[in-house]
């Protein structure tokens, strides 16, 4: 029997079919390097010693990206650097790669960015910063200023007294990540964050900067194994932002607060925190749905949780509110006088404030050692749930009788099941 065959147009039209999508595919292959009308070249390798300038070395880099060496040396600038070519790594050699900024017009030092801004779809991928330091002036702007990049990287880099931000993300909304930089004594924000998600920033060491870090407009933030050290004001501010979490930084010597959610953020849990020595703990300011757990506010000193009437339906649980009690009768840090203003470094410990806010669940926390009550809230409040919790040493600034608990006529409350030191009285 035989078989039939294929018609020729049949098999020709498949064949075109197959070609042009396969072109299809080429030309779209990497979006972001080409540019119509040039072809794309291989990646290359820059080494910036055999260029006039550097904005020079950085301008020789193709469209198809490449590595650019900066050999040790003292960059001085003038006027911002800046890259606009994507799949691009800038590389130094440690600290000893040092580029200066010397503007004093509040311009950036490093500004990373797609070449034509006026085209609001224009973005470039991948673009990575290691291994240098970046430093400014008090009149200078950003140390690194990012725009319009997707999938940025940066690590290693040491980020010191610029005029303003040490690093700032604006519109970098796919996955940038941060991780294991210095970012010291920026006169402003030590990583400033709008319009970005699916954000890392971990093991990162942050100094007195005047904030450590904020995030406005965001989601997905993952920020963990920082160190946070004595920061001017805030050590971290997010505001309208959901979906994220703030686990496992050491935040010590905050002037104000240590944490702050504002402007309408959801769903974010801050777990696993020490905040030791600040002026004040985590600020709800603007908040719903969050979990504050597992975290340790020790020497805290106006607050170490407050909720605000714009917030509420949080869990609170599994923390430790203590002073500096070691055990013995002892305190390793010195009293402050009943008289005396709170001190960062002095002996105390604060709990948590309610203020007219409602469905709060407070449960498996120990409270120790504290200047006041462990839960004070006002009448303004509704269904405050206070369960299971452990509560000695407290009201240590007291004046009168000391109280563990006050919720202050909060309506449909709930206080039960705590174990408490018997000299304290609950209201």
């Amino acid at each position: 029997m035989k078989t039939k065959g294929i018609k020729p147009a049949l098999c020709i039209t498949v064949v075109l079919l197959f070609f042009a999508a396969m072109a299809k595919t080429s030309q779209a292959g990497d979006r972001n390097n080409i540019v119509s009308g040039q072809k794309e070249s291989k990646p290359v390798t820059i080494d910036v010693s055999r260029f006039p300038t550097l904005q020079a070395a950085f301008d020789a880099v193709p469209l198809s990206g490449g590595e650019v060496i900066i050999p040790p040396g003292n960059y001085e600038l003038s006027k911002p650097l800046v890259l606009t070519t994507a799949d691009t790594h800038i590389k130094g050699a440690g600290t000893s790669t040092h580029l200066i900024n010397l503007n004093e017009n509040g311009e950036s030092a490093l500004i990373i960015r797609p070449k034509n801004l006026s085209d609001q779809k224009a973005e470039i991928w991948r673009v990575q910063l290691s291994d240098f330091r970046v430093s400014g002036n008090p009149k200078s702007g950003d140390g690194i200023s990012f725009e319009r990049v997707q999938e940025l990287f940066v690590t290693g880099l040491t980020v010191d007294h610029n005029g303003r931000n040490g690093i700032s993300l604006t519109r970098c909304p796919e996955n940038p990540r941060i991780n294991h930089c210095n970012i010291t004594y920026n006169a402003k924000v030590g990583i400033y964050i709008i319009a970005c998600d699916d954000i890392v920033v971990s093991a990162n060491q942050f100094e007195e900067n005047q904030d450590a870090l904020q995030l406005v407009d965001g989601y997905n933030l993952s920020m963990s194994g920082n160190n946070i050290d004595d920061h001017l004001r805030y050590g971290i501010v997010i505001e309208n932002t959901y979906g994220s979490f703030i686990s496992s930084n050491m935040i010590e010597e905050c002037n104000s607060t240590a944490i702050i959610l504002d402007r309408d953020c959801y769903g974010i849990t801050i777990s696993a925190n020490v905040i030791a020595d600040d002026g004040s703990g985590i600020e709800l300011r603007d908040a719903w749905g969050c979990t504050v757990s597992a975290n340790t506010f020790v020497m805290v000193f106006n607050f170490a949780v407050l909720i605000g009437p714009n917030s509420g339906r949080h869990t609170i649980t599994g923390n430790n509110f203590c002073n500096s009690y070691i055990g013995d009768g002892k305190n390793k840090r010195t009293d402050q006088s009943k008289d005396e203003p709170f001190r960062l470094g002095r002996d105390g410990g604060t709990g948590i404030t309610l203020q007219g806010t409602s469905d709060i669940a407070i449960s498996g926390n120990v409270f120790g050692g504290l200047s006041g009550e462990a839960v004070k809230a006002d009448e303004k409040c509704s269904r405050i749930s206070v369960t299971g919790n452990v509560m000695t040493d407290l009201g240590r600034r007291a004046t009168g009788p000391k109280t563990a608990i006050d919720l202050g006529g909060a309506k449909e409350s709930t206080v039960k099941d705590n174990t408490i030191e018997n000299t304290m009285t609950v209201k």
